[in-house]
């Protein structure tokens, strides 16, 4: 899929601690998650970073202003919970987090779900784990896409209609992502 990536980008404190994040899971449902000392300091410098940001910035002062957060510290605690907290995608285990699902990517039932983000989807093409098979450009943009409908198989297991947002900053997707979170629960 990708030709070209200035991997220079990656060295920005969002995107290196983001990157950070992306291996701390089993990617297997059903498996609970050992979160180590070492990834619970991970989700924070990650919070930190994003929260430096002037689109984070901007996104607490709109939630402040609409009274749903007091405070930003308050802010930063329903982050962490609502994209680190771990849960069960099935039969009891905590084996899953919002970010795992949406960043990382999952294997539930022998396919992908989850994983929808560029700089994973690079990163593993990179390695030979993804191989990617065709891409729907169908929309509204006359050349190329800021969004991409993929299909591809990692590690053999297959994501039939995928999509991702390409070239975006981990704040933009992690900020939009909390935003339709909050404002419309339970369908984002």
């Amino acid at each position: 899929l990708y030709k070209y990536v200035n991997e220079q980008l990656f060295s920005k404190p969002t995107y290196a601690s983001f990157i950070k994040l992306l291996d701390n899971y089993q990617r297997a449902t059903g498996r609970e998650e050992d979160v180590t000392a070492e990834e619970l300091r991970e989700q924070d410098n990650f919070l930190r970073e994003v929260m430096k940001t002037e689109l984070m910035k901007k996104l607490f002062v709109f939630l402040h202003k609409k009274n749903r957060y007091g405070s930003e510290q308050e802010f930063v605690a329903d982050l962490k919970e609502m994209w680190f907290g771990l849960y069960s995608r099935g039969d009891g285990e905590q084996d899953s987090s919002g970010f795992e699902h949406v960043f990382s990517g999952e294997v539930k039932k022998g396919k992908v779900s989850g994983f929808h983000n560029w700089i994973r989807f690079y990163l593993l093409e990179k390695q030979g784990a993804v191989n990617y098979f065709s891409h729907n450009f169908e929309g509204p943009w006359d050349t190329y896409p800021d969004v991409l409908g993929l299909q591809f198989s990692w590690d053999g297991f297959y994501k039939e209609v995928g999509s991702a947002f390409i070239g975006s900053s981990p704040e933009f997707e992690f900020g939009l992502y909390t935003l339709c979170f909050i404002a419309r629960p339970g369908r984002a």
